[in-house]
């Protein structure tokens, strides 16, 4: 599912929802989820977290009702999980996909 999208809410602030490629370069998908005042705070605050090349271009894959109750309860506001989406994943904060490893 590529592409990403946007719903804006009754309050005025909008959820963008995003596919990218995972920073890590392990060839995974990942299905990022932001809330933010507008669409543009909403992509600086991913490109804040290290994902630079982060634009969104038209509507074709808006946040799902499930997605957008996810990020509305996170207190962060901006989430991650891979795809294709499998039950048993659940939604990860985006401190927890860029936190360094022990190795490094």
């Amino acid at each position: 599912m590529p592409g990403g999208g946007f719903c804006k809410l009754p309050g005025g602030s909008v959820v963008v929802a995003l596919s990218l490629p995972s920073p890590l370069g392990d060839g995974a998908t990942l299905r990022v989820l932001v809330h933010a005042a507008n669409r543009a705070r909403a992509l600086t605050r991913v490109r804040n977290q290290g994902l630079r090349a982060v634009y969104l271009r038209g509507n074709t894959h808006p946040p799902t009702p499930d997605e957008i109750t996810a990020v509305l309860h996170h207190p962060d506001g901006l989430l991650w999980r891979t795809l294709p989406e499998s039950a048993a994943e659940l939604w990860q904060p985006m401190r927890a996909l860029l936190r360094p490893t022990a190795g490094s």
